[in-house]
């Protein structure tokens, strides 16, 4: 009979089976779906197009959640991903990453695992000090730890420098670091792209003009703030060489402005012009008291202004003043009379500028 035929027991077990079946692959697809939803779906929770997050060093499991849970949506589901991925394992944890939106906890974790590099640029920094500051705003290591660090007695003295003129050390340009560098590791590097700057042919043209790279920098700082004119650099660094060969003093205002300021403290203060005042201070920086070149860099120069010191004009000047007639150029002069003529015309117009100071 029917009812027979409906109770026969493999009729009843395909009916089980079907269902299982059905709910079996229910499931399956409901775990696809939660298994896709917490792996592939975006977890990120920020309006803007990317982020960086800045992991310290040492940084443990705890403390990389703690640092990235501002951007994250659902962090359960990132540190099931995380765990599958054995990142809470990983030993190094620090530095600077990128996250971007819509990204996924396995992107995440994947973008925690790369370390994106800082590109840091630098150029005429007055002082060690603003030096520090400045990169100490850019990598995990503060001001304070770069300042010692530059500074270290047996660093100086294993390299050749002084507190006052290791400032050379550190050649303007373009690098590349990751963000969670030491002080350590950012000066050991600035000395190896030191090395590199000097090369055989730098050294031989340094030696050739009986300087050393250190006094070469020296020098180049006063160009590089006598004019901002990079075409002129040669010509004023040929006449501070002329200088130096005949014994004279090198007489250079900005060397007289920097020793104003060290002596003041302010570092801060603008001086446009040089008064007879400043001439008298008392310090090895002021050139118009003290032959020779001062005891380090009064600024950072450039390379523009390193080289104009390694290949300086050949001529027979012995001076030069601002011109009023060419602003931000010179005129140079080989006589002091000729000289003179030149600087009247020069004080005549800034005081009809009003500029006192």
């Amino acid at each position: 009979t029917d009812a027979t035929i409906l109770n026969h027991p493999i009729l009843s077990f395909k009916k089980i089976a079907a269902i299982f079946s059905v709910v079996l692959i229910t499931g399956l697809m409901i775990y696809g779906y939660l298994l896709y939803r917490s792996i592939f779906s975006s977890n990120t929770n920020f309006q803007t197009e990317e982020v960086y997050v800045l992991i310290p060093t040492d940084a443990d499991y705890a403390k990389v959640k703690e640092v990235i849970s501002p951007y994250i949506k659902d962090m359960e589901r990132f540190e099931k991903v995380a765990e599958k991925k054995s990142y809470p394992e990983r030993q190094e944890k620090s530095g600077r990453f990128l996250l971007k939106k819509g990204m996924n906890s396995n992107d995440i974790v994947n973008a925690l695992r790369q370390n994106v590099p800082v590109n840091i640029a630098f150029n005429n920094q007055e002082r060690l000090e603003n030096f520090a500051g400045r990169i100490g705003s850019q990598i995990e290591a503060d001001s304070l730890s770069l300042l010692s660090s530059f500074t270290d007695p047996k660093f100086l003295q294993e390299n050749g420098f002084t507190k006052e003129n290791v400032l050379s050390v550190f050649v303007p340009n373009s690098y590349e670091f990751f963000w969670n560098t030491s002080a350590n590791k950012f000066r050991t590097k600035m000395l190896k792209e030191y090395h590199k700057f000097w090369t055989d042919e730098r050294l031989a043209k340094a030696k050739a003009l009986n300087l050393t790279p250190i006094q070469v920098s020296v020098l180049a700082s006063i160009v590089h703030k006598e004019t901002v004119k990079k075409d002129e650099r040669p010509k004023v660094a040929g006449v501070y060489l002329n200088r130096l060969e005949k014994g004279m003093k090198l007489e250079a205002d900005p060397t007289v402005i920097y020793a104003v300021k060290l002596q003041s403290g302010d570092f801060n203060q603008v001086i446009k012009r040089v008064l007879n005042k400043d001439l008298a201070t008392d310090s090895p920086y002021n050139t118009y008291r003290y032959e020779g070149l001062p005891p380090g860099p009064i600024a950072m120069p450039d390379i523009t202004a390193l080289d104009a010191v390694l290949n300086p004009e050949k001529h027979n000047f012995i001076y030069f003043c601002a011109s009023v007639t060419r602003f931000g150029y010179h005129e140079f002069a080989v006589t002091p009379a000729q000289h003179e003529a030149n600087r009247q015309k020069y004080v005549a117009w800034i005081s009809s500028q009003g500029i006192k100071r």
